[in-house]
């Protein structure tokens, strides 16, 4: 089956070109000294600390999270593609979905002969699923 394609407006598929030139281009935000303590990890926190260099926006270091990175409120939440993600646990959950603008994810919870039975409701129904599972 082919892959099945949202209907966009004009505008919003403007928008989504824009949306998805600014993610190639966006820096990976990272938390302040994620490179020094594993502890920590590297998903994003706002610099806090009264003398910290990154909260200032001292030369050379990273960029900070910022509105200016922030894409257009129309597509805003929206998968490249330009579908909503909606999240599926099950086949009536499935069937909830509209087929122009949703499509679903598969809940990692979910096993093999669920998956299966979504997956095939999902070709009949024309909704496009986000993670397939590789055949």
């Amino acid at each position: 089956m082919a892959d099945v394609k949202p209907s966009l407006s004009k505008d919003e598929k403007r928008l989504l070109k824009i949306k998805n030139r600014q993610a190639i281009k966006r820096t990976e935000f990272r938390r302040q000294e994620w490179f020094r303590y594993l502890k920590l990890g590297d998903s994003w926190r706002k610099p806090r600390g009264k003398k910290s260099k990154l909260r200032e926006h001292f030369a050379k270091r990273p960029r900070v999270v910022d509105a200016g990175f922030r894409s257009p409120a129309v597509v805003r939440g929206l998968h490249p593609s330009g579908f909503k993600e909606v999240l599926v646990h099950n086949v009536p959950e499935l069937e909830k979905l509209d087929p122009s603008r949703e499509a679903a994810r598969i809940a990692s919870a979910v096993g093999g002969r669920k998956r299966e039975m979504i997956e095939e409701r999902a070709e009949e129904l024309k909704i496009r699923v986000l993670n397939k599972s590789v055949e």
